[in-house]
């Protein structure tokens, strides 16, 4: 494998006699990632990504399914509805609740690693997060394929919910932090809206055909090990990939970072858009570091409104859930074989169809979310046809003719074909884009937390629900989805083609308006575009904003992969004035070098510039920042 250095240089003039020097970044050319460069890297990361929310469609997909197969029930006799009530304590409602529970278990697995994410995330990183999943699914797999008693069973679901929960609060984040913000919207909604969709109806089916083989026990077996062989493909894969160059610049690996936007872009190191890139995220991180990062920042308002921003991922991922598509997708072949009334073949085969309709229209999203729809958009529409369809489902119930039972099901696949519309990979997608760098991993397990903790919620009262108020339930869901409407229109800024540093500043400024709780909708609105569009060519040049010159003059905290603070200084400087970053003399500089630089001078005598440890208090420069003058001068257009 050949090996040789890119550079990075600016000239720079330092020290009392005005010489020259050139800073140099020194970038190893090298072939990782199964030597996959550009477009094609992007893919497999997405392939991944995608293999994933498959396995998570697929889990949460196949238990329906296996409740209406009579090997599965006489297995495991405490959710048997065939059970014999004479027995004390046996009754279509107990056994409707332990359904219920063995169901939901694996959601309340989810939950429990989504909030361990919150403290773990940030440390172990994208990679090492996922890869934990990964064995954990694969070790919940093996337990529940090989169950002979409901404890065991039980056990493998949660743990396999573990192994979820920790993919579902990391591969939105690092597949987004890899993605260019002109396809990001695409991407995400291809993975976790169209492959999560896949996964659900490839398990319909799986069910359908495996319980052909009804009463041997390979009719619900073989769909949980057949699994197994998709969590080991997304591993081997996951080793080769790189790491997310944000999380990477966090830690202050940027010569790994670079190396990883280069092989993102298709680039060398000193390619503009690399360099473009690099910087927005450097300074996104140079506001981490004048605010210690630390996870009680989640709760903060602050300068860039943190809280806010939680509260708006938070609120999607929970509503998500509160619109019913769990009582669905979870009891497809349970609700068509017992609420409306068919056979138990016929029940799985309506679950099948209906997955299959779900997967279909989880494209028309992908097609749409980054040529015509903003997010918005599609939230709103995907909420207003749910709220219909809920509506004419419980009127359709409450009438419960043959007639109107098939109507029923009918809107069963209409309900779903507006939530893959506008809900399916939409809250997975805004979480990431809405909340910003410094608290990401927390933020972001935070709200996939509210979305299993809603959905833990829907999956465990939904048998014994429809057991007690029958048609009525559908009723609980037309209210949450009427509620959920305008709360999106008035308070849920669109984040479409915008990068994830370009979020900030928005907020930035909705924290200096009149009510920024209801402006931001409107500023997000009116901000130009870093980028216009798809056209990346149209994109203006970020280096000459007021926005990142602000950073550069605050740049001089950066950190290192010790996680110190360091300084880039003139080390031949004998008044130990500060060039490079923050000297005067360095406005051609712009980029906030990485950690790994050399200097040489003009005249190849060797000497190095090299970056000092500086442990002294930025008060000064935090308190020039939240200066109203300074802070006016670079606010967005619109507000200055």
């Amino acid at each position: 494998m050949s090996e040789r250095s890119y550079s990075i240089s600016h000239q720079v003039t330092g020290g009392s006699s005005g010489e020259q020097r050139q800073i140099v970044v020194e970038i190893p050319n090298m072939t990782p990632y199964m030597g996959l460069r550009g477009r094609p890297l992007s893919q497999l990361i997405g392939v991944v990504s995608g293999m994933v929310f498959f396995l998570y469609g697929y889990d949460q997909g196949n238990m329906g399914g296996f409740l209406t197969i009579r090997s599965f029930l006489e297995q495991f006799k405490p959710i048997d509805p065939g059970a014999d009530y004479s027995a004390p304590g046996t009754t279509l409602l107990h056994i409707s609740q332990l359904e219920g529970f063995t169901v939901a278990i694996w959601n309340l697995g989810c939950l429990v690693a989504a909030v361990i994410a919150i403290f773990i995330g940030d440390r172990l990183g994208r990679k090492k997060m996922i890869g934990m999943g990964l064995v954990l699914l694969l070790v919940g797999q093996i337990l529940q394929a090989s169950s002979f008693q409901w404890a065991q069973f039980l056990v493998g679901r949660f743990v396999a919910g573990l192994g979820n929960g920790f993919n579902c609060a990391t591969i939105p984040a690092w597949q987004a932090e890899c993605t260019k913000a002109h396809r990001r919207g695409t991407v995400l909604m291809l993975t976790a809206g169209c492959c999560l969709a896949a996964g659900l109806s490839f398990a319909y089916w799986m069910d359908f055909a495996f319980a052909w083989l009804d009463p041997n026990d390979a009719a619900w077996r073989a769909p949980i090990g057949i699994q197994i062989i998709a969590i080991v493909a997304a591993g081997g894969i996951l080793y080769f990939m790189p790491e997310s160059p944000r999380w990477l610049i966090l830690k202050g690996r940027e010569h790994h970072a670079l190396e990883v936007l280069a092989a993102l872009n298709d680039q060398e190191p000193t390619a503009q858009e690399v360099r473009q890139e690099f910087l927005q995220i450097k300074d996104a991180v140079i506001e981490m570091i004048k605010g210690a990062s630390k996870f009680t920042n989640v709760f903060k308002m602050g300068d860039y409104r943190d809280f806010h921003r939680v509260l708006l991922a938070v609120g999607l991922q929970f509503f998500q859930q509160i619109g019913g598509i769990n009582f669905m997708t979870q009891y497809y072949a349970q609700m068509f074989n017992f609420q409306y009334q068919t056979v138990p073949w016929v029940a799985r085969l309506l679950a099948g169809c209906a997955g299959t309709e779900f997967f279909l229209a989880s494209f028309i999203s992908v097609w749409v979310i980054d040529r015509f729809c903003g997010r918005r958009t599609l939230l709103m529409i995907g909420t207003f046809g749910m709220t219909i369809s809920m509506i004419t489902l419980s009127i359709c119930l409450s009438i419960n003719t043959r007639a109107s039972l098939n109507a029923g099901i009918v809107f069963i696949f209409v309900f779903c074909t507006f939530f893959a519309i506008g809900w399916q990979g939409m809250s997975w997608l805004y979480q990431v884009e809405i909340v910003p760098l410094r608290i990401r991993g927390p933020a972001n397990a935070i709200s996939t937390s509210a979305n299993w903790l809603a959905n833990f919620i829907v999956v465990m009262i939904s048998p014994p629900a429809f057991v007690n108020i029958t048609w009525r339930t559908y009723l609980i869901f037309v209210a949450t989805n009427t509620t959920i409407l305008p709360i999106i229109y008035f308070f849920y800024p669109d984040t479409s083609n915008r990068c994830l540093e370009e979020v900030d500043v928005i907020f930035f400024a909705a924290n200096s308006s009149k009510h920024p709780w209801l402006d931001v909708k409107q500023i997000a609105a009116n901000e130009p575009l870093w980028y216009s569009g798809t056209d990346e060519d149209a994109r203006y040049d970020y280096e000459q904003t007021e926005w990142h010159q602000r950073h550069v003059r605050f740049s001089d905290e950066v950190k290192d992969s010790e996680g110190d603070s360091t300084t880039l200084r003139n080390a031949s400087d004998s008044e130990g004035t500060e060039k490079g970053l923050n000297g005067s003399d360095s406005s051609e500089m712009g980029l906030p070098l990485p950690a790994v630089v050399r200097g040489r001078s003009g005249s190849g005598s060797g000497n190095e510039a090299r970056p000092v440890v500086s442990r002294g208090s930025d008060t000064a420069r935090t308190r020039e920042y939240e200066n109203r003058n300074t802070r006016d001068a670079v606010l967005p257009h619109f507000l200055r």
